[in-house]
């Protein structure tokens, strides 16, 4: 049966996007508010059919331009993110050259990084900043790769150098624009606490074929995941990039390591004092 349902959605998968995937070029190539929307409602459908159930804690910032720094742990955190709000990805410029998913990757207007050339990196961090100025969110994964989902790596600090950007702060002068730390925790399947051990199973790292593991994936079955957005911080407030970054993955670090121990509700702005809670009720957020 979980053959049957991995084969079922993998072909209802790619009915519709090949369906939807002219609409959204024709949205790109005209500039259309719907270039921004229709991931969204594309991706919150995925979400359902993939079995992936969410239960989210505050609210993603939606009125101006923001960027995200969130931990990365497999390929589902593109439809797990893109399904909670409009927005676009910064990835890795191997992306661009794979198969069919770089041209999912065009059509969500993704920002290619080749963090190997330093010239490379300024030139993708101007255009972060201006699609930041241009109202957009971007969804950055400073880690630079993604792990095991037990827990998270080293934020680089490079390419939010684009957080230094200065907007209209509406008293006549001027502020950065904001950076949203973000916490991904994968906690269940099929309803129970899932073990560091079975983690894996969905975490996509190393040197992982994309298109095995996602079949693996759907076999393994439905994923309760815990997305936690955090408070909105700029460079203004922390003195610099880099110490943004060392903030922003403190703090992204204690949301994953407090949901993954079973924690509910908000993390403290500092050390937790809640009394752990062994089996947290996942409620899908996606109605």
């Amino acid at each position: 049966m979980q053959t049957l349902r991995a084969y079922g959605i993998i072909a209802v998968f790619l009915v519709v996007t090949l369906v939807f995937m002219p609409y959204q070029m024709l949205n790109v190539r005209f500039k259309r508010q719907a270039a921004r929307t229709f991931p969204w409602r594309y991706h919150r459908f995925m979400a359902k059919l993939f079995g992936i159930r969410m239960t989210v804690i505050g609210k993603p910032v939606t009125d101006e331009g923001m960027l995200i720094v969130a931990n990365h742990t497999s390929w589902l955190d593109i439809v797990i993110f893109s399904a909670l709000t409009p927005l676009s990805f910064v990835a890795k410029s191997e992306v661009a050259t794979w198969p069919f998913f770089s041209t999912l990757a065009n059509l969500q207007r993704t920002v290619y990084v080749e963090r190997q050339r330093r010239q490379a990196t300024g030139e993708a961090r101007d255009q972060i900043r201006d699609r930041l100025l241009a109202g957009d969110t971007l969804v950055l994964f400073p880690e630079g790769t993604s792990n095991d989902g037990n827990a998270v790596l080293p934020f680089k600090s490079a390419l939010m150098g684009a957080s230094e950007a200065r907007v209209d702060d509406g008293k006549g002068g001027t502020r950065a624009v904001k950076v949203q730390p973000v916490s991904t925790a994968y906690v269940g399947l099929y309803g129970i606490p899932m073990g560091r051990e079975n983690r894996p199973l969905y975490a996509w790292y190393g040197d992982m074929d994309l298109v095995p593991h996602l079949f693996e994936a759907l076999l393994t079955g439905p994923l309760d995941v815990i997305v936690e957005f955090h408070s909105p911080m700029t460079v203004d407030d922390v003195g610099g990039r880099k110490a943004l970054a060392a903030k922003a993955e403190a703090i992204v670090r204690r949301g994953q390591t407090r949901k993954l121990a079973g924690f509910q509700g908000p993390t403290p702005a500092e050390a937790p004092a809640a009394q752990p809670v062994v089996a947290p009720a996942l409620a899908p957020a996606l109605a």
